[in-house]
């Protein structure tokens, strides 16, 4: 097999990548299929390349990921590559950007064990407003949208968070719901387009719009994120809605299994496929 998708046993949700980037890549010439990364019996081996993809699974067993990463890595090229993964998994990256001097949403790190209070880090920051999320988390994965008069019930699952893992506590941006979150899809050295992604939270359905323009400040900001990392990327999406001060900053850098939104644009499509062809004639 010339690549193979990583996906998981059980999808949490559709993956609208899939049918065209198989279609691409068979297009292509490359033999490709979708492999499970939780599937002990798949031999990563038979793979020239793995490509990880729709692997939404893993927060609930990062570790567990983690090890088959760096195992896949060994017998396969893995993209992005297994250092990428090891710095993306965990949001402090967010934390290692903002000290890179790369715009975030303000960001307050909780640790595991932690006994630091939400009021205390509402009144330390003056929000009014803030999303609680673990920091291993994907797809809204037991995030919650804590507004005024709301704090018994966010200090009940900060806790209930604390005691097993990492917590994100971020300022709330009320720009997600007008404006809206933006998604730059990054393949290869260049953005090919943006969606707007609407704000979802625990239980809740995510909508994305067609393709949309994409502003001057949007496209610096996303080439300083990538630009940022060590190593090099095949593709990453960067998610941002703009800060209290009107101008962007990033909400997320995804560098594991982002969706790329394919179907809204097909130049993402076609990088990646001429990527993985690059990266296989090496």
């Amino acid at each position: 097999m010339d690549v193979a998708l990583a996906t998981c046993r059980t999808l949490p949700e559709p993956d609208f990548d899939a049918e065209p980037l198989v279609e691409a890549l068979a297009a292509a010439g490359f033999e490709a299929g979708f492999l499970a990364w939780d599937d002990p019996a798949v031999d990563w081996s038979r793979a020239r390349l793995t490509l990880l993809r729709s692997t939404w699974n893993y927060p609930r067993f990062p570790k567990e990921f983690i090890d088959w990463a760096g195992r896949v890595a060994k017998v396969s090229q893995l993209w992005n590559p297994l250092a990428v993964v090891q710095w993306n998994v965990h949001k402090r990256y967010l934390l290692n950007l903002a000290a890179r001097g790369i715009p975030v949403a303000p960001t307050e790190l909780v640790q595991q064990g932690s006994d630091l209070a939400l009021q205390a880090i509402l009144e330390d920051r003056g929000w009014d407003q803030a999303v609680v999320k673990p920091a291993v988390s994907a797809a809204s994965y037991r995030t919650l949208n804590v507004g005024p008069g709301q704090a018994a019930a966010g200090e009940r699952h900060l806790r209930e968070l604390a005691a097993e893992r990492d917590v994100l506590v971020q300022r709330y941006l009320p720009s997600v719901e007008g404006h809206g979150e933006r998604a730059l899809v990054w393949v290869d050295g260049e953005v090919t387009h943006a969606v707007r992604k609407t704000t979802r939270f625990s239980g809740e359905d995510e909508s994305v719009s067609a393709a949309m323009e994409i502003s001057t400040a949007e496209l610096a900001l996303a080439h300083r994120a990538v630009a940022a990392i060590d190593g090099e990327l095949l593709y990453a999406r960067i998610d941002m809605a703009p800060g209290p001060d009107g101008e962007p900053v990033v909400m997320e850098l995804e560098l594991i299994e982002p969706s790329l939104f394919f179907p809204q644009g097909p130049a993402a499509l076609h990088r990646l496929v001429e990527g993985i062809r690059l990266r296989l004639s090496r």
